[in-house]
């Protein structure tokens, strides 16, 4: 496989024009070793059924390759699950329900909740950092000033009104973020601790939230933004601020506004578009990176709109 090359949507259609294409596709991907339960996990006594459907004979449990994934229940065709997730990880500043509604045929509401389960599956990487780590906090939300007079808190620009989100880039390799409900010492550090390896080398501005990182676990090197530096000696935090202006951009100028309730699954959206959908690699590499992650998120529609 040529690591350089990409699948159009035109060919992506060719591949799978229908449910049944899919789904042998989507077996394959989740079940390598062939039907797996996901009650007992049991690989021997299943029987395969009609339709796509199959029957444990351990425990007389009936399955399909959507149970126990983002899209169990969904009654969206398995062709039209795989457009989206190849949509979601191409689309460099994501995708709108409205767009996604269009592309493929179904309504707004069903888009809306597809895109969702999407999002919760890509937060299933824990993976730690190491090396030299670049963190940095940003805000999401809108202006105070750009708010009706009736909307403005009235305290002051900058923050306020607006969602605090941390991000951890490993150099050359893999980014964590989160929102977080303030940028105080022990949320930063709390979050530090649980994704970085110790002995790797945090690079920060100067916020008083990471001061006493260096020393037992971490080594840390700073720039002072309030004077003007963003690069000394090989150490900034360049690469965390690109990433959220390809947040902000998607979120203002695609989506146009995430709630507080729904922040974190749209920043993890992202993160895994950074992480596994690299221009770098095949598309089909990003695309079985995202299937992958369906697997044992489930989430319904009551719990993503609770």
């Amino acid at each position: 496989m040529d690591d350089h090359t990409t699948i159009s949507t035109f060919q992506l259609f060719k591949m799978f024009p229908d449910n049944e294409s899919a789904r042998v596709y989507l077996e394959a991907r989740l079940w390598p070793s062939g039907p797996r339960c996901p009650v007992c996990a049991g690989l021997d006594r299943i029987t395969t059924r009609t339709n796509g459907y199959y029957r444990c004979n351990k425990c007389a449990e009936d399955f399909t390759v959507r149970t126990g994934t983002v899209m169990e229940r969904s009654h969206v065709p398995l062709h039209k699950w795989l457009y989206a997730m190849y949509l979601l990880v191409t689309a460099r500043k994501g995708i709108s329900s409205l767009q996604l509604s269009k592309e493929i045929g179904i309504t707004q509401k069903s888009a809306w909740f597809v895109l969702g389960r999407l999002r919760e599956a890509c937060g299933s990487d824990f993976k730690s950092l190491s090396g030299i780590i670049e963190v940095d906090e940003t805000y999401i939300g809108g202006k105070e000033s750009a708010k009706h007079a009736s909307k403005r808190l009235k305290q002051g620009r900058g923050a306020v009104g607006k969602s605090a989100v941390l991000g951890m880039r490993e150099r050359g390799g893999r980014t964590v973020a989160m929102p977080v409900e303030d940028v105080n010492t022990a949320n930063l550090h709390r979050a530090i601790h649980t994704h970085i390896e110790p002995g790797s080398m945090i690079h920060s501005d100067e916020h008083a939230g990471y001061r006493g990182l260096g020393g037992l676990f971490f080594g840390r090197e700073t720039v002072n933004h309030s004077a003007g530096e963003y690069v000394r000696n090989g150490v900034h935090t360049n690469s965390i601020e690109s990433v959220w202006a390809v947040l902000k951009r998607g979120l203002h100028g695609v989506y146009h506004h995430a709630s507080d309730k729904h922040l974190a699954r749209y920043v993890n959206e992202f993160t895994f578009r950074l992480n596994e959908g690299n221009v770098k690699r095949h598309t089909f590499q990003r695309l079985n990176s995202l299937i992958a992650a369906t697997a044992k998120r489930r989430i319904t529609y009551k719990e993503l709109t609770a």
